[in-house]
């Protein structure tokens, strides 16, 4: 095994877990039982996929009932694999689900487009279920079967997520999610008929993700069961070197995260603005079911300030700021800080996005963004300086003009 390892550390590529594997195809010709019941409504509206590269492994983060129903209302993965062991389809394994969210393998992006999504009904830090171990290599190696995708590109959610620059962190980095962490763990995979892993994050170590959860690398590629060394204190509190980040991590201004300060009030994430009064003492309550919340537009005097939000990127040519009251966009490279500064309270902003246009009968938004056009993260900008998210927006009616912003 020590040669084997050496091998693989070399080579650079994967690790393979100490034990004999079945073959693919002893897996596969079991094929696992799946249920139509959560079918989601927007599962005709998805485009197909061109060519599926990766599966991906979630967690719900809540009980089964709450996170069906959404994640069909949202169309946001391909399966649900409840406790029981029951599989269900959410989107049709040939289309487009929304479950990587802000993403990166090996510098592509948007692993939406080249993945299946898999959302395992329970907690990133609690083993999944016998049951659910069971149906899940079976489906795996289904669908590994019919897609050619190897072990190695088998990954959690947590291994691809990065986040762009916050308040908390100035750089794009890796740890925005802990997401099926526990999956990552060689003893899990083994169970899963997954015997390589990647040894490291390929990203972290070309530079273009900083890492902002090293405690998470470690457990993501560690060759031993996985370990977290305990908190000090009890872990869902604001204290001493613990943020609400820290806690909560992108989900710090949803409103499904409770946060219960020390005289007993309470308040929402939507509800806080001013983030570096939290006192310490402050109770974090994280609501279920909001695993897959997607990033957007920000607004400075609410969310944060400019550098706040946009970090290192804040003067970014990925960086675009709108004006209250319509007008003209501003690209943050084509601004200098002090009129960054200036901007006016209510300023909208987005952070790591592109933008084309204008809409027109022979630049169709198709042309634009190709399947991202009707994703919830995708802006429109019309003529009149309204904004229109994707998942809102007639394609029949986009009017001429009309530019695009996408990620």
């Amino acid at each position: 095994m020590r040669a084997a390892v050496l091998a693989a550390l070399t080579a650079g590529a994967c690790l393979d877990v100490d034990a004999a594997p079945p073959t693919k195809a002893s897996i596969s010709e079991r094929r696992v039982t799946v249920l139509n019941n959560y079918r989601s409504p927007k599962n005709r509206q998805r485009p197909a996929r061109k060519m599926t590269r990766y599966i991906i492994l979630h967690t719900t983060e809540g009980p089964a009932r709450g996170a069906l129903d959404k994640l069909s209302a949202n169309g946001e993965c391909h399966y649900v694999v409840n406790t029981d062991g029951k599989v269900y389809a959410i989107i049709d394994r040939k289309r487009v689900a929304y479950h990587a969210g802000l993403s990166m393998w090996d510098g592509q992006t948007g692993l939406d487009s080249v993945s299946v999504g898999i959302e395992v009904v329970g907690f990133h830090n609690k083993k999944p279920t016998e049951a659910q171990y069971s149906s899940l290599r079976l489906l795996i190696g289904e669908l590994q079967g019919a897609y050619n995708v190897p072990d190695e590109r088998v990954l959690t959610h947590s291994m691809i997520a990065y986040g762009n620059p916050n308040r908390w962190q100035k750089k794009r980095h890796r740890g925005r999610k802990r997401c099926a962490m526990v999956l990552a763990a060689p003893e899990a995979r083994a169970k899963l008929g997954l015997y390589k892993k990647p040894l490291y994050d390929p990203d972290v170590k070309a530079g273009r993700l900083v890492d902002a959860d090293p405690e998470l690398s470690k457990i993501l590629y560690q060759k031993g069961p996985v370990f977290m060394s305990p908190a000090k204190g009890d872990p869902y509190v604001i204290g001493s070197g613990r943020t609400a980040w820290d806690i909560a991590r992108d989900l710090y201004r949803s409103r499904d995260t409770v946060y219960v300060f020390p005289d007993g009030s309470r308040k929402n994430g939507a509800e806080i603005k001013n983030w570096k009064s939290m006192p310490a003492g402050t109770r974090v309550e994280l609501g279920g079911t909001t695993e897959n919340l997607m990033e957007g537009l920000l607004t400075i005097g609410v969310d944060g300030t400019a550098s706040e939000l946009g970090g290192d990127e804040v003067a970014a040519s990925s960086t675009f700021y709108f004006p209250p009251g319509g007008g003209k966009y501003h690209i943050g490279s084509s601004l200098t800080l002090s009129k960054i500064d200036e901007l006016p309270q209510g300023t909208k902003m987005l952070v790591g996005y592109k933008v084309g246009g204008p809409v027109s009968a022979r630049n169709p938004v198709f042309n634009i963004c190709s399947v991202k056009w009707n994703r919830p993260d995708t802006f429109y900008l019309d003529k009149n300086g309204k904004i229109t998210s994707g998942d809102a927006i007639d394609e029949k009616n986009i009017s001429a003009g009309t530019m695009v912003f996408y990620r």
